[in-house]
């Protein structure tokens, strides 16, 4: 690694990959904005990674630019000093204290929050406030883990690390397609795999692009997870493959396992010969799991199996949740949660006591506060007056966004902290205060195997934003309360925190950073990745009171009746690169490739059936609202079951929007919501026209039937799809217009000069002809061309044909790999060493393996 090179931590999924990140650009001068460059590597010393980086990680770079940053402090629609701003925030609070109690009062955080900012959050609602009405969007990714691991361990513990993917013999992936959404986790599958042979089994109702490398799919229903699990332990206990000494196990547990898996009994069959066979197996659950309405007891179906077989505190041996942001760990562990203290405490008389007295507060909340749900539901009927959003957007990401919509335009203070300066939530916001985004933050993450882990400041903070943790302190010291929140560098944060954790061991839990309670500043800013509580926490006993693991009773849910009005099931879920609400990741042109737009996936019969052609569009409908996605079949579907994925917002769409349609339903142990089975009916949406837009800078269109936009290199691509006239003149930039029409088919092509030459934006529409490729004419956004090329949308002497790219890492082409298959490459490997495709991050290597069986096939 370059010794100028500045070691961090990736912002995006719970992997927690460290990054080696050279600064080439001069630094910002009096806060005024410029270009950034930075050059991104994998940290080859970080335990988690290695050195590897996933297509997200690799392209941070094009994510640093101050595109689309909110600069400076708003309220309302005017610019204001951070003086006038947090004076306003303080004043609205205690108003709303004074005259309606502190219940009326709510923060909603993020995984995207630094440990440091969480720990400000969780101790000025909780201690100061004296209201637990703190919640995460963490909540909408793990809490069902959360609460699993409560329940079985005592403790929210995950009791393994990610060496364990590489000694066990069999991997079970339950709702994770890993090779996707955990990339670097996915390479260090496939090695282990090469190495000792490690079979890999993905449970999942979707063919996924993991589940088509695993040497078994079972593609139970949504839902079907608990009766497959509590039907294998069933079977492993027939076999006599269970001990149940040293756990706890409630009166009649066995006697009410056996049940039907809800798969084809060669499957299960199948299934449960590789788990008696291969004492070394990891369970890995994800998002696919949790986000139900049994998702906790999908935990404990898997936990269960892992316990009764041992199958824990030993290499190659654990149940391993795997978190979705890069912080909800961290989150976890200083309370992020509505329904914890910090330091993995809960709310007995004696913590809530004893952390009283550590904060030297007089205001402790009394009991738990509301969950995410629940709090937009009272700030829906009034009883919270006063929200605080930091650092998420959940006008986009909570289910039935409607209603979360009318919550937030009926409370009387929204007050969001962001980076960014139009979010769909940030559009409800009577005050928006500019925080830190990635590369400008400071302190501490924990990933999914509880290591925590450095994020450093690469560049100085844009314009007025400042650190979340600085932002709540100021309100703090407004109210009242500053020598609490005094503090003047993260470094001092983390001290207070982990000196806190003294408070754990005394109630028996294992969060340990005591050693840390008196690190220097120096020592904190080169602190390593560290690993609390080892390689397995619990390998000597449990955080329960006797010190034993629990088995947990689990029933299979009843299946949701079939509705003829919404005859489908609905499945959320993400892509391969981009990120949440593409707040960053929207904003890179090479990430966008993948996918340009969000894909309504459904299997060819159901397609037929409901008359949806492949790139047509489609509305998709449940019972709490509708949007428009452009169709892409798929025989990886399972027939009656849809997929669409979770990322488009307003900001970047005018349909696509999925968390408009699955409902409120939670599971009731966790709070999590269920986005992953949700009632829904589909339906052709026939435009009389069809067209695509390009644009240097972005643009909102009105009364469309449909758009989406994607970022390229030199600006904005829209696709666009309306009824009745196409109106030319609200969407093209001013300039020299030039045009070419063909009556006959309604095609029209419009190429915009600007001043300078350049090409400024152009518009192709058609009502019955087919539109050109985007590629080429997109790539002349800002350059210098000739009139007829820019009206053909292709060069006077074409340009090799390249396909679509499917390797972002390289820019590798389907046309690159057709020709490295022809030429002879017979192995994902091999296409890999011709090409370069799936060398680096690995997530496009199911795609290759598909193409080189197709070719394959089609050669014999």
């Amino acid at each position: 690694m370059n010794k100028a090179a500045i070691r961090t931590t990736c912002a995006y999924c719970g992997v927690g990959c460290g990054i080696a990140a050279q600064v080439a650009a001069a630094p910002l001068q009096a806060g005024v904005p410029g270009e950034r460059a930075v050059t991104i590597q994998g940290d080859g010393q970080h335990p988690a990674n290695h050195g590897r980086l996933c297509s997200k990680g690799t392209h941070l770079a094009e994510t640093v630019a101050l595109d689309g940053r909110l600069l400076s402090p708003m309220i309302g629609d005017q610019t204001v000093g951070w003086d006038a701003a947090l004076d306003e925030v303080a004043d609205r609070m205690r108003e709303t204290i004074e005259t309606h109690g502190p219940d009326a009062v709510a923060f909603y955080v993020s995984g995207q929050l630094l440990t440091e900012d969480y720990y400000v959050a969780n101790k000025l609602m909780k201690g100061f406030i004296g209201s637990a009405n703190i919640d995460t969007n963490s909540r909408l990714c793990m809490a069902s883990a959360v609460a699993a691991h409560n329940r079985a361990f005592g403790e929210d513990i995950v009791p393994g690390s990610y060496s364990d993917l590489e000694e066990a013999d069999l991997i079970l992936l339950v709702g994770s397609n890993t090779a996707w959404c955990h990339p670097v986790i996915w390479q260090r599958m496939e090695a282990a795999r090469a190495a000792r042979g490690t079979k890999i089994v993905v449970i999942d109702p979707r063919r996924t692009e993991t589940a088509e490398q695993a040497d078994l799919h079972v593609a139970l229903a949504p839902d079907g997870d608990v009766a497959l699990f509590n039907a294998l332990l069933a079977e492993m206990h027939a076999r006599g493959l269970t001990d149940d000494a040293g756990l706890n196990v409630p009166h009649g547990f066995w006697a009410g396992l056996p049940c039907d898996p809800g798969v084809p009994a060669d499957q299960f069959a199948a299934l449960a010969d590789l788990v008696a066979a291969h004492p070394r197996m990891v369970t890995l659950f994800s998002m696919g799991a949790n986000q139900s309405s049994s998702g906790t007891d999908k935990g404990n179906a898997i936990t269960n199996l892992h316990l009764a077989m041992g199958r824990i505190n030993q290499p190659g041996a654990a149940p391993f949740s795997m978190t979705g942001q890069p912080n909800a760990m961290g989150g976890r562990e200083v309370g992020g949660l509505a329904n914890m203290l910090a330091c993995h405490l809960g709310f007995s008389d004696g913590e809530l006591r004893d952390v009283a007295g550590f904060w030297n507060t007089a205001n402790i909340c009394s009991g738990p506060g509301k969950k995410a749900v629940d709090m937009f539901r009272a700030i829906h009927d009034g009883s919270i007056k006063f929200l605080w959003v930091m650092a998420t957007n959940p006008a986009a990401s909570m289910p039935d966004v409607g209603f979360v919509r009318e919550a937030l335009a009926r409370c009387p203070t929204v007050v969001v902290s962001e980076a960014i300066a139009d979010t769909d939530t940030g559009r409800f916001a009577h005050i928006r205060l500019p925080a830190h985004a990635w590369g400008e933050k400071d302190g501490t993450v924990t990933n999914s195997e509880r290591r925590i882990s450095r994020q450093r400041t690469l560049f100085p903070a844009p314009g007025a934003a400042k650190a979340d943790w600085w932002i709540m302190g100021q309100v703090a010291a407004r109210m009242g309360w500053g020598d609490a929140f005094a503090y003047d560098r993260p470094a001092a944060i983390w001290r207070e925190y982990a000196a806190m954790t003294a408070l754990a061991l005394r109630y028996g839990r294992r969060l340990d950073l005591t050693p840390y309670a008196e690190i220097s500043d120096a020592d904190y800013d080169a602190m390593a990745p560290f690993q609390w509580g080892g390689d397995y926490p619990l390998a000597d006993g449990y955080s329960t009171p006797d010190g034993r693991a629990r088995l947990v009773a689990v029933r299979a849910p009843m299946a949701l009746a079939i509705d003829p009005a919404y005859p489908l099931r609905l499945n959320t879920g993400r892509y391969r690169d981009q990120w949440h609400t593409m707040t960053r990741t929207g904003y890179a042109p090479t990430l966008a490739q993948h996918r340009r737009e969000a894909l309504l996936e459904i299997h060819p019969d159901d397609a037929m059936l409901y008359g949806l052609d492949d790139g047509g569009l489609a509305r998709v409908a449940t019972a709490n609202g509708a949007s428009v996605f452009r169709v892409g079949v798929s025989d990886g579907q399972r027939r009656g079951d849809i997929f669409v994925p979770m990322h488009w917002t307003d900001v970047m769409a005018g349909g696509a929007r999925a968390n408009l349609l699955p409902a409120q339903r939670v599971d009731p142990v966790s709070g999590q919501p269920a986005f992953k089975n949700t009632p829904a009916k589909v339906e052709p949406v026939a435009p009389e026209w069809r067209g695509f837009l390009l644009l240097k800078e972005p643009a909102a269109p009105e009364g469309l039937l449909f758009w989406s936009r994607s970022r390229v290199k030199g600006g904005w691509l829209y696709e666009l799809a309306g009824m009745g006239a196409v109106e030319v003149a609200g969407l093209l930039p001013a300039g020299e217009r030039l045009e070419v029409a063909d009556h006959v088919r309604g095609m029209r092509r419009i190429a915009v000069r600007g001043d300078d030459g350049a090409l400024a934006g152009a518009l192709f529409v058609t009502r019955e002809g087919t539109l050109p490729a985007r590629a080429w004419i997109a790539e002349q956004l800002g350059a210098d061309g000739e009139a007829t090329e820019w009206l053909a949308a292709r060069p006077s002497t074409p340009a090799p044909d390249r396909g679509a790219i499917v390797c972002v890492c390289h820019g590798v082409g389907e046309k690159d790999i057709e020709e490295a298959i022809c030429a002879g490459a017979c192995s994902v490997a091999a296409i890999g060493e011709e090409t370069r495709a799936g060398t680096n991050c690995g997530s496009c290597r199911p795609a290759l393996a598909r193409m080189l069986a197709k070719m394959m096939e089609a050669a014999e």
